[in-house]
Protein backbone atom coordinates (compact mmCIF):
# COMPACT_ATOMS: atom_id res chain seq x y z
CA UNK A 1 0.00 0.00 0.00
CA UNK A 2 2.94 2.18 0.92
CA UNK A 3 4.48 1.85 -2.93
CA UNK A 4 1.08 2.51 -4.18
CA UNK A 5 0.25 6.08 -1.89
CA UNK A 6 4.08 7.20 -2.91
CA UNK A 7 2.48 6.50 -6.71
CA UNK A 8 -0.20 8.48 -6.15
CA UNK A 9 0.44 11.24 -3.60
CA UNK A 10 4.19 11.45 -3.72
CA UNK A 11 4.20 14.95 -1.56
CA UNK A 12 2.51 13.07 1.37
CA UNK A 13 5.39 11.25 3.67
CA UNK A 14 5.13 9.04 6.94
CA UNK A 15 7.12 10.96 9.58
CA UNK A 16 7.85 7.77 11.56
CA UNK A 17 9.07 3.92 11.48
CA UNK A 18 5.68 2.77 12.33
CA UNK A 19 3.99 4.57 8.83
CA UNK A 20 1.34 5.46 11.68
CA UNK A 21 1.72 9.54 11.17
CA UNK A 22 1.77 11.13 7.58
CA UNK A 23 2.08 14.69 6.60
CA UNK A 24 2.36 16.79 3.34
CA UNK A 25 0.45 17.73 0.02
CA UNK A 26 -2.02 16.50 -1.84
CA UNK A 27 -2.59 17.85 -5.69
CA UNK A 28 -6.49 18.90 -6.59
CA UNK A 29 -6.94 21.08 -9.49
CA UNK A 30 -3.09 22.22 -9.88
CA UNK A 31 -3.52 23.40 -6.18
CA UNK A 32 -1.03 21.36 -3.21
CA UNK A 33 -3.25 21.38 0.36
CA UNK A 34 -1.98 20.23 3.62
CA UNK A 35 -2.80 17.25 4.92
CA UNK A 36 -1.63 15.47 8.27
CA UNK A 37 -3.09 11.75 9.54
CA UNK A 38 -2.69 10.17 12.30
CA UNK A 39 -3.34 6.60 12.38
CA UNK A 40 -4.21 4.17 15.86
CA UNK A 41 -1.23 1.34 16.02
CA UNK A 42 -3.95 -1.37 14.54
CA UNK A 43 -3.92 1.44 11.35
CA UNK A 44 -8.05 1.00 11.89
CA UNK A 45 -9.67 4.11 10.34
CA UNK A 46 -12.06 4.32 12.43
CA UNK A 47 -9.73 5.79 15.18
CA UNK A 48 -7.64 7.86 12.90
CA UNK A 49 -7.14 11.68 13.23
CA UNK A 50 -6.45 14.59 10.71
CA UNK A 51 -6.19 18.04 10.78
CA UNK A 52 -9.15 18.75 9.02
CA UNK A 53 -12.21 19.44 10.79
CA UNK A 54 -14.70 19.18 8.24
CA UNK A 55 -17.39 16.84 9.94
CA UNK A 56 -18.25 15.59 6.42
CA UNK A 57 -14.72 14.48 5.49
CA UNK A 58 -14.89 12.95 8.75
CA UNK A 59 -17.38 10.43 8.31
CA UNK A 60 -15.73 9.37 5.05
CA UNK A 61 -12.24 8.26 6.46
CA UNK A 62 -14.12 6.20 9.23
CA UNK A 63 -16.07 4.54 6.65
CA UNK A 64 -12.93 4.21 4.27
CA UNK A 65 -11.18 0.63 4.35
CA UNK A 66 -7.06 2.27 4.07
CA UNK A 67 -5.43 5.56 4.05
CA UNK A 68 -5.05 4.88 -0.20
CA UNK A 69 -8.78 4.49 -0.21
CA UNK A 70 -9.58 7.47 1.69
CA UNK A 71 -6.81 9.87 -0.19
CA UNK A 72 -8.10 8.76 -3.25
CA UNK A 73 -12.12 9.83 -1.69
CA UNK A 74 -10.74 13.02 -0.09
CA UNK A 75 -9.22 14.17 -3.96
CA UNK A 76 -12.44 14.02 -5.32
CA UNK A 77 -14.04 15.86 -2.34
CA UNK A 78 -11.92 18.17 -2.14
CA UNK A 79 -12.33 19.22 -6.01
CA UNK A 80 -15.92 19.30 -5.64
CA UNK A 81 -15.64 21.67 -2.82
CA UNK A 82 -13.05 23.51 -4.94
CA UNK A 83 -15.08 23.69 -7.66
CA UNK A 84 -18.01 25.56 -5.36
CA UNK A 85 -15.46 28.32 -4.34
CA UNK A 86 -16.39 31.55 -5.22
CA UNK A 87 -13.34 32.71 -8.44
CA UNK A 88 -12.66 29.32 -8.74
CA UNK A 89 -11.58 28.36 -12.47
CA UNK A 90 -11.53 25.46 -14.25
CA UNK A 91 -9.40 25.14 -17.03
CA UNK A 92 -10.55 23.30 -20.12
CA UNK A 93 -8.41 20.76 -22.38
CA UNK A 94 -5.66 21.75 -24.90
CA UNK A 95 -7.87 21.54 -27.44
CA UNK A 96 -10.39 23.81 -26.29
CA UNK A 97 -8.19 26.59 -27.02
CA UNK A 98 -6.38 25.65 -29.80
CA UNK A 99 -10.22 25.14 -31.77
CA UNK A 100 -10.71 28.29 -30.64
CA UNK A 101 -7.77 30.35 -31.68
CA UNK A 102 -8.07 28.97 -35.00
CA UNK A 103 -11.71 29.81 -35.44
CA UNK A 104 -11.11 33.33 -34.33
CA UNK A 105 -7.67 33.10 -36.82
CA UNK A 106 -10.08 32.27 -39.53
CA UNK A 107 -12.76 35.12 -38.52
CA UNK A 108 -10.00 37.51 -38.50
CA UNK A 109 -8.50 39.15 -35.22
CA UNK A 110 -9.96 42.16 -36.59
CA UNK A 111 -13.46 41.25 -35.92
CA UNK A 112 -12.45 40.16 -32.28
CA UNK A 113 -13.84 43.38 -30.00
CA UNK A 114 -12.90 41.65 -26.60
CA UNK A 115 -12.04 38.63 -25.06
CA UNK A 116 -11.72 37.29 -21.31
CA UNK A 117 -8.50 35.64 -19.10
CA UNK A 118 -10.49 32.73 -19.34
CA UNK A 119 -11.37 32.59 -23.37
CA UNK A 120 -14.91 31.80 -22.13
CA UNK A 121 -16.67 35.70 -23.26
CA UNK A 122 -15.86 37.29 -26.22
CA UNK A 123 -17.36 40.17 -27.92
CA UNK A 124 -17.16 40.10 -32.08
CA UNK A 125 -17.65 43.45 -34.26
CA UNK A 126 -20.04 43.60 -36.73
CA UNK A 127 -20.99 46.55 -39.74
CA UNK A 128 -23.92 46.44 -41.97
CA UNK A 129 -23.88 48.28 -45.25
CA UNK A 130 -25.26 51.55 -43.59
CA UNK A 131 -21.73 51.73 -41.62
CA UNK A 132 -23.55 51.22 -38.41
CA UNK A 133 -21.46 49.45 -35.75
CA UNK A 134 -22.60 46.39 -34.11
CA UNK A 135 -21.40 44.31 -31.21
CA UNK A 136 -22.80 40.44 -30.10
CA UNK A 137 -21.51 38.77 -27.27
CA UNK A 138 -20.65 35.15 -27.20
CA UNK A 139 -20.44 33.37 -23.92
CA UNK A 140 -18.73 29.73 -24.62
CA UNK A 141 -20.03 26.80 -22.41
CA UNK A 142 -17.19 23.93 -21.23
CA UNK A 143 -18.58 21.31 -23.84
CA UNK A 144 -18.05 24.23 -26.52
CA UNK A 145 -18.40 23.44 -29.42
CA UNK A 146 -21.07 20.33 -28.49
CA UNK A 147 -22.65 22.34 -26.40
CA UNK A 148 -24.47 26.43 -27.78
CA UNK A 149 -23.02 28.62 -26.36
CA UNK A 150 -24.99 32.06 -25.21
CA UNK A 151 -25.54 35.09 -27.49
CA UNK A 152 -26.57 38.83 -26.92
CA UNK A 153 -26.50 41.42 -28.20
CA UNK A 154 -27.80 45.56 -28.30
CA UNK A 155 -31.01 44.57 -30.97
CA UNK A 156 -34.68 45.85 -30.68
CA UNK A 157 -35.73 42.14 -31.83
CA UNK A 158 -34.83 39.04 -30.34
CA UNK A 159 -31.84 38.14 -31.85
CA UNK A 160 -31.75 34.37 -34.09
CA UNK A 161 -29.31 32.77 -33.99
CA UNK A 162 -28.98 28.74 -35.13
CA UNK A 163 -26.41 26.39 -33.27
CA UNK A 164 -25.11 23.13 -34.48
CA UNK A 165 -21.99 21.05 -32.98
CA UNK A 166 -20.14 21.93 -36.31
CA UNK A 167 -20.60 25.46 -35.88
CA UNK A 168 -18.05 27.91 -35.22
CA UNK A 169 -17.73 31.54 -34.56
CA UNK A 170 -17.89 32.80 -38.58
CA UNK A 171 -21.21 31.02 -38.56
CA UNK A 172 -22.12 33.04 -35.67
CA UNK A 173 -20.67 36.45 -37.35
CA UNK A 174 -22.28 35.71 -40.64
CA UNK A 175 -25.86 34.91 -39.11
CA UNK A 176 -25.55 37.99 -36.84
CA UNK A 177 -24.54 40.41 -39.45
CA UNK A 178 -28.00 38.78 -41.44
CA UNK A 179 -29.77 40.04 -38.12
CA UNK A 180 -28.69 43.42 -38.17
CA UNK A 181 -28.47 44.11 -41.70
CA UNK A 182 -32.57 43.42 -41.55
CA UNK A 183 -32.31 46.52 -39.21
CA UNK A 184 -30.27 48.87 -40.91
CA UNK A 185 -32.86 50.44 -42.49
CA UNK A 186 -34.89 51.02 -38.65
CA UNK A 187 -31.67 52.86 -37.30
CA UNK A 188 -31.58 54.77 -40.74
CA UNK A 189 -35.04 56.17 -39.56
CA UNK A 190 -33.94 56.81 -35.88
CA UNK A 191 -30.38 58.61 -37.05
CA UNK A 192 -32.61 61.06 -39.01
CA UNK A 193 -34.45 61.54 -36.40
CA UNK A 194 -31.83 62.16 -33.68
CA UNK A 195 -29.56 64.34 -36.23
CA UNK A 196 -32.37 66.52 -36.85
CA UNK A 197 -34.63 66.84 -33.80
CA UNK A 198 -34.32 67.60 -30.37
CA UNK A 199 -34.86 64.33 -28.61
CA UNK A 200 -35.94 64.76 -25.07
CA UNK A 201 -35.91 60.77 -24.48
CA UNK A 202 -33.84 58.68 -24.34
CA UNK A 203 -31.58 60.65 -22.91
CA UNK A 204 -28.62 58.20 -24.78
CA UNK A 205 -30.08 56.25 -26.75
CA UNK A 206 -28.95 52.01 -27.32
CA UNK A 207 -29.75 49.82 -30.76
CA UNK A 208 -32.42 48.41 -28.81
CA UNK A 209 -34.33 51.78 -28.16
CA UNK A 210 -37.05 51.94 -31.20
CA UNK A 211 -38.85 55.18 -29.39
CA UNK A 212 -38.30 58.82 -29.80
CA UNK A 213 -39.57 61.78 -27.87
CA UNK A 214 -39.28 64.94 -30.01
CA UNK A 215 -39.34 68.41 -28.82
CA UNK A 216 -42.29 70.31 -31.18
CA UNK A 217 -41.96 73.58 -28.93
CA UNK A 218 -42.00 74.54 -25.42
CA UNK A 219 -43.68 71.90 -23.16
CA UNK A 220 -44.74 70.34 -26.20
CA UNK A 221 -43.72 67.05 -27.74
CA UNK A 222 -44.08 64.03 -29.53
CA UNK A 223 -43.53 60.48 -29.12
CA UNK A 224 -43.11 58.03 -31.72
CA UNK A 225 -42.40 54.38 -31.59
CA UNK A 226 -40.74 52.97 -34.54
CA UNK A 227 -41.69 49.37 -35.60
CA UNK A 228 -38.63 47.90 -36.08
CA UNK A 229 -39.62 45.58 -38.78
CA UNK A 230 -41.48 48.15 -40.57
CA UNK A 231 -39.47 51.85 -39.99
CA UNK A 232 -40.93 53.13 -42.76
CA UNK A 233 -44.70 53.02 -41.92
CA UNK A 234 -46.76 55.80 -39.57
CA UNK A 235 -45.63 54.70 -36.09
CA UNK A 236 -47.43 54.79 -32.77
CA UNK A 237 -47.81 58.44 -31.57
CA UNK A 238 -48.72 59.57 -28.49
CA UNK A 239 -48.77 63.92 -28.34
CA UNK A 240 -47.53 65.34 -24.90
CA UNK A 241 -48.39 69.26 -23.27
CA UNK A 242 -50.99 71.39 -22.52
CA UNK A 243 -54.34 70.25 -24.29
CA UNK A 244 -54.74 73.69 -25.54
CA UNK A 245 -51.60 72.91 -27.56
CA UNK A 246 -52.12 69.68 -28.23
CA UNK A 247 -55.47 69.10 -29.24
CA UNK A 248 -54.97 71.26 -32.69
CA UNK A 249 -52.19 68.98 -33.08
CA UNK A 250 -53.96 66.05 -32.81
CA UNK A 251 -56.54 66.76 -35.00
CA UNK A 252 -54.17 67.77 -37.73
CA UNK A 253 -52.64 64.10 -36.67
CA UNK A 254 -55.93 62.54 -37.41
CA UNK A 255 -57.36 64.27 -40.56
CA UNK A 256 -54.12 64.20 -42.48
CA UNK A 257 -52.79 60.28 -41.46
CA UNK A 258 -54.01 59.35 -45.24
CA UNK A 259 -51.20 61.12 -47.02
CA UNK A 260 -48.76 59.14 -44.88
CA UNK A 261 -46.28 58.31 -47.69
CA UNK A 262 -43.91 55.33 -47.09
CA UNK A 263 -41.28 56.18 -49.66
CA UNK A 264 -40.50 59.30 -47.92
CA UNK A 265 -38.54 59.60 -44.86
CA UNK A 266 -40.59 59.61 -41.47
CA UNK A 267 -39.30 62.63 -40.49
CA UNK A 268 -40.72 64.40 -43.85
CA UNK A 269 -44.34 62.12 -43.07
CA UNK A 270 -44.10 63.58 -39.49
CA UNK A 271 -43.30 67.28 -40.85
CA UNK A 272 -46.09 67.05 -43.66
CA UNK A 273 -48.98 65.36 -41.71
CA UNK A 274 -48.75 67.78 -38.25
CA UNK A 275 -47.78 70.40 -40.64
CA UNK A 276 -45.27 71.83 -38.30
CA UNK A 277 -41.80 72.23 -38.49
CA UNK A 278 -39.41 70.26 -36.13
CA UNK A 279 -36.88 72.44 -33.84
CA UNK A 280 -33.59 71.23 -34.95
CA UNK A 281 -30.12 71.43 -33.69
CA UNK A 282 -29.20 74.16 -36.45
CA UNK A 283 -32.34 76.16 -35.41
CA UNK A 284 -32.79 76.14 -31.81
CA UNK A 285 -30.80 75.51 -28.36
CA UNK A 286 -31.90 72.32 -26.32
CA UNK A 287 -32.11 74.12 -23.23
CA UNK A 288 -35.17 75.89 -24.66
CA UNK A 289 -37.33 72.84 -24.22
CA UNK A 290 -35.24 71.31 -21.09
CA UNK A 291 -37.92 73.40 -18.59
CA UNK A 292 -37.45 72.49 -15.24
CA UNK A 293 -39.79 71.01 -13.04
CA UNK A 294 -42.11 73.34 -11.23
CA UNK A 295 -41.94 71.55 -8.12
CA UNK A 296 -38.47 70.38 -7.63
CA UNK A 297 -36.49 72.32 -10.35
CA UNK A 298 -34.46 70.12 -11.84
CA UNK A 299 -35.11 68.76 -15.68
CA UNK A 300 -34.38 65.25 -15.02
CA UNK A 301 -35.68 62.87 -12.46
CA UNK A 302 -33.67 59.69 -12.41
CA UNK A 303 -34.94 59.52 -16.17
CA UNK A 304 -38.23 61.16 -15.88
CA UNK A 305 -38.36 64.60 -17.61
CA UNK A 306 -41.52 66.63 -17.04
CA UNK A 307 -44.00 65.60 -19.16
CA UNK A 308 -47.32 67.04 -17.31
CA UNK A 309 -47.79 70.21 -17.80
CA UNK A 310 -50.88 72.61 -16.59
CA UNK A 311 -53.65 73.25 -19.52
CA UNK A 312 -54.36 77.03 -18.20
CA UNK A 313 -52.01 78.65 -21.70
CA UNK A 314 -51.42 81.72 -19.00
CA UNK A 315 -49.58 79.28 -17.24
CA UNK A 316 -48.23 76.11 -18.95
CA UNK A 317 -45.61 75.05 -16.21
CA UNK A 318 -44.63 71.43 -16.52
CA UNK A 319 -44.21 69.07 -13.85
CA UNK A 320 -42.53 65.59 -13.13
CA UNK A 321 -45.93 63.23 -12.84
CA UNK A 322 -44.13 62.09 -9.35
CA UNK A 323 -43.41 65.61 -7.69
CA UNK A 324 -47.16 66.54 -8.88
CA UNK A 325 -48.67 63.60 -7.79
CA UNK A 326 -46.94 63.92 -4.48
CA UNK A 327 -47.74 67.61 -4.13
CA UNK A 328 -51.43 67.47 -4.87
CA UNK A 329 -51.80 64.12 -2.72
CA UNK A 330 -50.62 66.36 0.06
CA UNK A 331 -53.11 68.97 -0.09
CA UNK A 332 -56.31 68.52 1.98
CA UNK A 333 -58.59 69.83 -1.38
CA UNK A 334 -57.21 67.57 -3.58
CA UNK A 335 -59.26 64.33 -4.23
CA UNK A 336 -58.69 61.14 -5.85
CA UNK A 337 -61.06 59.00 -8.61
CA UNK A 338 -59.79 55.42 -9.59
CA UNK A 339 -56.60 56.31 -10.54
CA UNK A 340 -56.66 59.76 -11.09
CA UNK A 341 -55.95 62.46 -8.89
CA UNK A 342 -57.55 65.93 -8.95
CA UNK A 343 -56.18 69.62 -7.57
CA UNK A 344 -54.67 72.81 -8.06
CA UNK A 345 -52.07 73.54 -9.97
CA UNK A 346 -48.50 74.83 -7.49
CA UNK A 347 -48.17 78.29 -9.78
CA UNK A 348 -51.79 79.32 -10.95
CA UNK A 349 -53.82 77.19 -8.80
CA UNK A 350 -56.39 76.41 -11.98
CA UNK A 351 -57.49 73.02 -11.90
CA UNK A 352 -54.93 70.02 -12.88
CA UNK A 353 -55.39 66.64 -12.93
CA UNK A 354 -52.48 63.32 -12.87
CA UNK A 355 -52.10 59.82 -12.86
CA UNK A 356 -51.76 58.08 -9.78
CA UNK A 357 -47.74 57.23 -10.28
CA UNK A 358 -47.76 53.44 -10.49
CA UNK A 359 -46.33 51.42 -6.91
CA UNK A 360 -48.48 53.88 -4.92
CA UNK A 361 -50.93 53.03 -3.12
Amino acid sequence: MNCLLMRESPLIIALNKEKTVYDGFITVMEKDLRIRISLPPDRQMKQAKYDCNNISLKVRLQHSTNLMAFILELKTVLEVALKSQPGCQSFSPPQYYSQLITEIEILGWDKLLFIDAEFRTLKLKAEDTAGHQHAITVKLKSKYPTEAPEFSADLPVPLVITWTSQSTLANVHSQFLLNVEALSEFWSVLDEIDEQTWVLEPEKPTKADSMRRIAIGNNVSIKVQIDPRHPKMLPECCLLGAEHVVTPLRNKLNANMHLWNPDCSVLQNMTDVLEIEFPSPTTHEKSSFSVECGICYSYRLESAIPDQVCNDPRCGQPFHQACLYEWLRGLPTSRQSFNIVFGECPYCSKPITVKMVTGNA
